[in-house]
């Protein structure tokens, strides 16, 4: 039934979810929020009972509250709000066609802009599992999401195929991020059409890597382009490549590990134009058996400033944005597996709440962490989610 104008009894109120949104607007402060609305041209030119800001908060809400209703995930949101700012009095809810007519109104563009606004890597100097010679750890990697089955996300985003010719229940849309290997947040991101690949849309994250950072992908990203362009940004690169990419040794160095060229293969045929790179080749013992051998190229030339089997051990850290997306669409997501949204923008909208939804725990874990002086990889993620969650009664 609809709750337009009820308000939880005072006695019924959850003290933990006030606090999580309380979470929420600590690591997305209002005026940053309101900043970003304006910026993006949608603040209201009358005065709503659902302002913008509230949308905003509600699109990381219902990350948060998966499996709650959009009548249940706005009253926390409006409780939330009104008890951080230590407001009284009851407050008018919207309906789930309101709710619906308000999401429509802010677009995806400033929860798009309010990620990138606000997220960026959060460890510290020291931070246990961060830093490889001075440089910080990060790892990129894709992911798809079941989207609602509807036409317009059907055009929009496309469906993978399955056996026969047929195709999967579900549209859905490819994510590709980039996430701190010692803390599991993403910072940054692309969202696109499954028809998309992960290398079109890493173009655009490649390119915004900064100096101090040691990238490391999996096979599938390498191609020379991709390589010149996150070269280029002045990070350090460790990436896996394909067996049938053609290395020379060009210089054997002491631990191992040689130098190599690489060449354009569209552009520059004659081979004129040569990349030095860095190769390390291992294989891996587990007691089942012989895993590899393993191939990487590095831009890290030096032998003197990381040795080839510290190399290859930190390359183990790729695993962790796959466990960041593992927390992203199993746990926060919960069993809610398809998305709700049923148009493309409010798909695009629903999928940058999950990620500052993430992004927001994912600080809370890393302070907490501090604080108690553990590695913030070992906290778990389920916890906190759990402990954001839970409904104690106040």
């Amino acid at each position: 039934m609809p709750r337009s104008g009820w308000k939880k009894p005072e006695s019924d109120r959850r003290l933990p979810d006030l606090v999580s949104v309380g979470l929420l607007m600590r690591v997305f402060p209002p005026e940053v929020v309101d900043a970003v609305i304006a910026e993006c041209g949608r603040t209201e030119q009358r005065r709503r009972s659902l302002p913008a800001r509230s949308v905003a908060y509600f699109a990381m809400g219902m990350a948060l509250h998966s499996e709650g209703s959009y009548e249940d995930v706005l009253a926390l949101i409006s409780d939330g709000i009104a008890w951080a700012h230590r407001e009284e009095g009851p407050s008018r809810l919207a309906n789930k066609a309101a709710i619906s007519h308000a999401r429509d109104r802010l677009g995806a563009e400033p929860m798009a802009v309010l990620f990138d606004r606000v997220a960026q890597p959060i460890a510290a100097e020291g931070t246990p599992g961060c830093w490889l010679a001075g440089r910080r750890l990060v790892a990129i990697d894709g992911t798809c999401l079941d989207l609602a089955d509807t036409p317009a996300n059907d055009g929009h985003f496309g469906r993978p195929g399955v056996n026969k010719g047929e195709r999967s229940a579900f549209p859905q849309a490819r994510v590709v991020a980039v996430a701190e290997c010692g803390t599991h947040a993403i910072f940054d991101a692309v969202i696109g059409p499954y028809t998309t690949s992960e290398n079109a849309l890493s173009t655009e994250l490649l390119g915004r890597l900064t100096p101090g950072m040691l990238c490391l992908a999996d096979r599938g990203f390498y191609a020379f382009t991709a390589w010149q362009t996150a070269a280029a940004t002045g990070a350090d690169l460790l990436w896996r490549v394909r067996d049938n990419l053609k290395l020379e040794p060009v210089e054997e160095l002491r631990d191992g590990s040689f130098l190599a060229d690489v060449f354009d293969s569209q552009a520059d045929r004659k081979r004129q134009h040569p990349v030095r790179v860095r190769v390390i080749e291992y294989t891996v013992e587990d007691g089942r058996g012989t895993a590899g051998p393993y191939r990487l190229v590095t831009t890290i030339l030096d032998a003197d400033q990381a040795r080839a089997a510290e190399l290859a051990a930190v390359y183990a850290q790729r695993w962790e944005i796959e466990t960041a997306f593992d927390e992203l669409k199993t746990h926060q997501r919960g069993t809610r597996a398809v998305l709700r949204s049923k148009s493309p923008d409010l798909v695009l909208q629903e999928i940058w709440g999950h990620l500052c939804c993430h992004y927001a725990i994912r600080t809370l874990m890393f302070d907490a962490a501090a604080h108690a002086g553990h590695d913030p990889d070992r906290i778990s993620f389920v916890t906190a989610l759990r402990i954001s969650r839970r409904a104690i009664a106040q």
